[in-house]
């Protein structure tokens, strides 16, 4: 392997779309030409390269992309003279900028509302509410154009449009509704406009249902045609529609300033006139649709095309310009045409006209003639009276052609408004879906994402719209409906996008950096808020429709947890709460009734140990902090890099809430003293250590029992509590087969063979013999995942710790496997006094507000254990026994500095006493918790005098000779119980 392929080796990556990284290299070749891509070296190394743009493009599928080396092979390797490699040319076919942005947006944003509507919309509302009803429209495009165009320079937009925006920066679980519903609301205007030209195409064929039928499925098959042709005859097609609607409007214009013919004022056409302009300033409201909102309504699915230019963002070649500049621009020229021709239509043309030649006004006589065409000339009072025009502003929608220079012209622009609205979605919708196909978020999808030619067109998604579209337009009957719905989703859309922005703006995220600056994110805010508020306004069913759609979609995506990372603002969020949280908890005192026990657990890899981890998540989850902390006694080279990141995977998939901790140390005992006292942050830092029981002690060396008694002993002196969870035949253990196949499966990058795998220091990490249960490495699901049903915890509350005995077992119970249980507590007394010590812990335990069920005194505690329990003792710690006769002149300082885990005859009377009542209450233990769930013991305090291995031997008596878990459990000796408000 050369040192360029080694420099250049990097982890391939699968992604989405190929469009982001083949369009920053290209970028690069276009400023290199045709010399070679040499990798340049920066001024310290041959082997530290300068920064280049390469390294930040994401790698394309099957290829690798050029990775800087690794601190390791900076760290290791000599200078070398680099070798000069040829780039490879990557060629993309892209769309003109102006076409694919600002032409497109217009002619998606032009309708046949424009041409149909526009006139009636005027005559009700008057010139000025229109005004204020275009102004209204645009502000809310104008604002989410903002928003778009910030989120479009923060980083490279690919293919995908607007839900490439929205689940990048909100995360796939909003992103991936939004994709479905708008593919799919795209498809649906596809069929919407498709119908929108059968309906004026007026060719009679059958009959009118079935004309509209016909003309409209061999209308959007010829479309079908034009997009699967590619880009380039789609582009070409817009500009011939682009063409025909500005000549469409200049024939209008100059229709307006011809001077009416007799026949065009007898259609309620005088040209401009004041007097005309003055009547139509004012509402008249007419009919159901008579009111503000009603209108509103109607016009406002003319503005939704300006996310046209965003969804072939993919065929951009600068995205990050073209979307800011063309789609403000072109909402900037719609706006003005909107307001021109309402104007002018409003300055030309009275509301009501009959069309008839004989209504002309002879002479002065105007008798019985009211309004104003009898100023004109022409009596219309009749039909205005009777509400039977059918001409003029209020009654005729063919206004804009009657008024215009050549009416045909007009229809052609009606024509070429519909056609290019339904070519634009009928484009859009396929990339679109294109896009959320290959993120994999829903099933069943992944058939559409594959694309064709140079291009990466989606033709099988091209037939998918087809097939949606088709399909409507035969339903017909229902798009009225569906026309609500469609322009609710885009609101959605809208709303998302705006939210999106101000989102990402008030996380304050580091990656937040758009180039376009003109934005803000209270419009922002307020974009998102209102296009909310225009959906209940519009059709409030539809709106109530299109959440519960999206919320069903948000379920699935959110219940299934795709393991996708795209750094959404969401992520960013949830960092600046648990950052701001931490902050604040810091200034908050602590108190008893705050107390939580907050877990550093010593699990080496979780997946070893999974009772240790299952036993703590029982009472920490949603309660308090879980630490597992992994002292690594290899060298941090031999470990593989995702091992941290598969661990967190394995602690998610259990749903044990948890952090994990790696950290590399010579012994246990220094990796647990600093893990003691660096884990977590701030206040929310742990206070309870948790380890696993030394199983096979007897059989370890003598430093690593001293390593274990030392880590306990280090406990204490940091102010700790601690728990040792001792595993016995209660546990369930899968075979080890799987365990191993696991292990092999997931590191089968780095270890070609399990032979191999074996002899790697990976395995002796994950077998290491340390402080757990030796049995836990080849659990799959432990005792602690059952169910106990009405088994009973004991509690044996041998010495006053501050109430963590007694706190961890009512945690217990609050949780599903454990509440049924019931917890009995075990204290110390006589005789005699038995009756009153009893009814003190049970007065002590209600104020506690324990619900504990029985309280049981042992009086026989102090007597002599049976001799065959006191042998067994003598036998443990008879290999760690030090006899006068072998010292041998040696002090017991100095045998204690050499090996102080040995036990002289001198000590082993001392604490002869003590031995002999650890035995006695393992006895009563076994004969009253035989057959419990769970025994919690009082850990004894260990002596500064006291050799680790007798120590060792006490921990082990105590617990030994259970058929269930077993923990022995010592408080920091300050109160985690109160029976006290304040």
């Amino acid at each position: 392997m050369t040192i360029t392929n080694y420099l250049c080796n990097g982890i391939e990556k699968r992604f989405h779309s190929n469009a982001a990284a083949e369009l920053l290299l290209n970028s690069v070749s276009e400023r290199q030409g045709s010399r070679m891509d040499v990798r340049r070296s920066s001024l310290y190394s041959t082997l530290d390269l300068v920064p280049q743009l390469e390294h930040y493009a994401r790698s394309l599928p099957h290829h690798r992309m050029k990775s800087r080396p690794s601190l390791e092979a900076l760290r290791r390797a000599s200078d070398i003279v680099l070798k000069i490699t040829p780039k490879e040319t990557l060629t993309k076919q892209v769309s003109n900028e102006l076409l694919s942005t600002q032409v497109r947006c217009m002619l998606n944003i032009w309708g046949v509302i424009l041409f149909l509507r526009l006139s009636l919309i005027t005559s009700q509302a008057g010139i000025l509410l229109t005004w204020l009803i275009i102004l209204m429209s645009v502000t809310v495009t104008s604002v989410t154009a903002l928003s778009i165009s910030a989120i479009a320079t923060n980083g490279r937009v690919i293919s995908g449009g607007a839900y490439f925006m929205i689940s990048r920066s909100l995360g796939p679980e909003i992103g991936g509704p939004i994709g479905m519903v708008f593919s799919f609301a795209n498809a649906l205007a596809c069929a919407l406009n498709t119908v929108g030209f059968a309906e004026v195409f007026g060719v009679p064929i059958v009959d009118p249902i079935n004309d509209i039928r016909i003309v409209g499925v061999v209308t959007v098959t010829v479309l079908l045609l034009i997009s699967l042709a590619g880009m380039e005859w789609e582009s070409k097609t817009q500009i011939l529609f682009f063409i025909i609607l500005l000549v469409s409007f200049a024939n209008y214009l100059v229709g307006t300033v011809i001077p009416p013919s007799v026949e065009k004022q007898a259609l309620g056409i005088f040209g401009y006139r004041s007097d005309i302009f003055v009547q139509n300033l004012t509402p008249d409201w007419r009919g159901p649709e008579g009111n503000f909102f009603e209108l509103f309504a109607i016009f406002f699915p003319s503005a939704i095309g300006i996310l046209s230019g965003a969804n072939i963002s993919g065929d951009l070649k600068d995205p990050a310009t073209a979307i800011p500049k063309g789609t403000l621009v072109a909402i900037f020229w719609t706006t003005v045409s909107y307001l021109v021709i309402s104007v002018t239509v409003g300055a030309c043309v009275l509301r009501d006209a009959s069309g008839n030649i004989t209504d002309i006004l002879v002479g002065n006589i105007t008798d019985d003639c009211v309004g104003l065409g009898c100023q004109l000339g022409w009596n219309f009072t009749e039909c205005a009276q009777t509400q039977t025009c059918e001409y003029g502003l209020a009654n005729s929608s063919k206004v804009l052609g009657q008024l215009s220079g050549f009416y045909h012209l007009i229809t052609a622009g009606v024509f070429a408004a519909s056609l290019s609205s339904a070519l634009g979605f009928l484009v859009s919708a396929p990339k679109v879906f294109q896009c959320l196909c290959r993120d994999n978020l829903y099933p069943y999808i992944g058939f559409f994402a594959k694309g064709y030619g140079k291009n990466d067109e989606p033709l099988r998604a091209y037939l998918l719209c087809y097939i949606i579209a088709v399909a409507f337009i035969l339903i017909g009957g229902c798009l009225n409906l569906i026309a609500a719905l469609i322009s609710n989703f885009f609101l959605c859309s809208y709303s998302l996008i705006n939210f999106s922005c101000f989102h990402a703006s008030i996380t304050n995220s580091p990656g937040w950096r758009p180039s376009f600056h003109y934005y803000s994110k209270w419009t922002a805010l307020f974009g998102a808020v209102i296009s909310v508020v225009l959906m209940f306004l519009f059709t409030w069913w539809a709106a109530l429709t299109t959440f519960c759609i999206i919320f069903f979609l948000f379920g699935y995506v959110n219940y299934n947890k795709p393991e996708v990372n795209w750094g959404s603002s969401v992520q960013a969020g949830t960092y600046n709460m648990a950052l701001s949280y931490s902050v604040a908890l810091s200034g908050v005192e602590d108190h008893v009734k705050n107390f939580r026990p907050q877990c550093l657990v010593l699990t080496g890899p979780p997946n070893q140990r999974p009772a240790l981890v299952d036993f703590v998540a029982s009472f920490t989850k949603h309660t308090s902090l879980m630490i597992c902390g992994d002292i690594i006694m290899v060298k941090r080279q031999s470990r593989p890099q995702d091992a941290t990141d598969w661990l967190l995977k394995w602690l998610n998939k259990r749903k044990v809430r948890s952090f994990y901790t790696p950290f590399t140390a010579d012994s246990l005992r220094l990796g647990a003293r600093h893990l003691l006292q660096a884990s977590g942050l701030g206040k929310l830092k742990s206070n309870t250590l948790v380890l696993g029981f030394k199983a096979n002690w007897r059989d370890s060396s003598p430093e690593s029992i001293e390593d274990y008694i030392n880590t306990i002993y280090d406990t204490f002196d940091s102010n700790f509590c601690l728990c040792i969870l001792r595993m016995m035949d209660g546990q369930d253990i899968s075979d080890h087969a799987y365990c191993m196949h696991t292990y092999t499966n997931i590191n089968i990058h780095y270890h070609s063979n399990i032979h191999s795998f074996i002899r790697s220091p990976l395995f002796a990490l994950l077998t290491a013999d340390d402080i757990s249960d030796k049995g836990d490495s080849d659990q799959i699901k432990t005792v602690f995942q059952n169910d106990q049903g009405k088994k009973t915890i004991d509690v044996y509350w041998i010495a006053d710790d501050g109430g963590l005995t007694l706190l961890v077992p009512y945690l217990l119970t609050r949780r599903k496997h454990w509440h049924r249980s019931k917890v009995r507590v075990f204290i110390m007394g006589d005789e005699q006094n038995m009756e009153e010590g009893r009814n003190e812990m049970i007065a002590l335990l209600k104020r506690f507000r324990l619900d504990f069920n029985d309280v049981i005194v042992m009086t026989d505690s102090e007597r002599r254990p049976h001799d065959k329990n006191l042998r067994r003792f003598v036998d443990s710690v008879a290999p760690f026994r030090l006899y006068d006769e072998q010292k041998e002149g040696v002090s017991i300082q100095e045998l204690r500095q050499s090996a102080p885990w040995k036990i002289s005859d001198k000590e082993f009377e001392a604490f002869k006493l003590k031995s002999e009542r650890k035995v006695r209450l393992n006895e009563i233990i076994r004969r009253n918790s035989q057959h419990a769930a769970l025994v919690l013991v009082s850990l004894p305090v260990p002596h500064s005098d006291c050799p680790s291995a007798l120590y060792m031997a006490w921990l082990d008596t105590l617990t030994c000779g259970l058929h269930c878990p077993a923990v022995l459990i010592r408080g920091n000796q300050q109160n985690v119980l109160t029976y006290y408000c304040q």
